[in-house]
C-alpha cells in the first residue's frame, strides 16, 4: 500500500564544508512541487543547487539543477520509490563549500539528505475513497445506514422522495464487501445510481 507524509521534516548535513539542507514533504502533484522549489530559491538565493525529486504517479520528476547528471534528482528519486511513497516531494538545497566531492560523494549526499528526513517522517497510508450512491425504500435506509457504518463508509447526502437516496464515500478496499452487503440486503430493491 502506498504511503504519503503525515508533515514535512527536514534534516541537515555538512560534508566537506558543502551545506545540504534535505526537506521530504507530501505534494499534490508537479505544480505544487514546483511552487515549493521556487519558494526554497527565494528562501535561499545564493544557495549553489535547489534538486528536488518528486513521486506523483505519472507527474514523477528526478531534477539535478545542474549538478552532473544522474547525481542527485535520480538518486533521491530512488529513496522516494524504496520506501513506496506516493505524492511525496524531496528537496535538497546544496551550499557548494569549496572542495569537489565527485560523483560519487554527490550520489552519496543526496541520498543521505532524503533518507535522514525520511527517518524522521511520520508515513500515513493513502486512501482512496470511491463515491456511490443508491436508492431504497424507506424501509430499508435503516439497515443501509447500519452497513456504511460498519465499513466505515461516510454518508455525504441523503435525499428523500418516493425512495430515500444515499450518497457515501467509502474507502477502496472496504467497497466490494459493502457493496456485497447492500446488494444482499436490498433483496433486489436497492438501485444503484450513477454517480457524478
Amino acid at each position: 500500500m502506498p504511503h504519503t507524509l503525515a508533515a514535512a521534516v527536514h534534516s541537515e548535513l555538512v560534508i566537506k564544508k558543502s551545506r545540504f539542507i534535505g526537506c521530504v514533504q507530501s505534494v499534490s502533484g508537479r505544480a505544487e512541487a514546483q511552487q515549493v522549489v521556487a519558494a526554497l530559491w527565494a528562501e535561499h538565493p545564493t544557495a549553489t543547487h535547489v534538486c528536488w525529486a518528486l513521486l506523483a504517479g505519472g507527474q514523477s520528476a528526478a531534477v539535478d539543477d545542474g549538478e552532473p547528471s544522474g547525481t542527485a534528482g535520480r538518486p533521491m528519486l530512488e529513496v522516494l520509490m524504496r520506501q513506496e511513497l506516493e505524492g511525496v516531494l524531496a528537496t535538497v538545497v546544496r551550499y557548494y563549500g569549496g572542495t569537489p566531492l565527485g560523483a560519487g560523494g554527490l550520489v552519496r549526499a543526496y541520498t543521505d539528505s532524503v533518507a535522514q528526513a525520511l527517518l524522521k517522517a511520520d508515513k500515513v497510508p493513502i486512501r482512496r475513497w470511491l463515491l456511490r450512491e443508491c436508492q431504497v425504500p424507506y424501509a430499508q435506509e435503516g439497515q443501509v445506514r447500519r452497513l456504511l457504518e460498519q465499513h466505515e463508509a461516510r454518508l455525504q447526502a441523503v435525499q428523500h422522495h418516493d425512495q430515500v437516496r444515499l450518497q457515501f464515500e467509502v474507502e477502496e478496499g472496504h467497497w466490494p464487501q459493502l457493496e456485497h452487503a447492500l446488494n444482499e440486503s436490498g433483496r433486489g430493491l436497492l438501485q444503484w445510481l450513477d454517480t457524478l
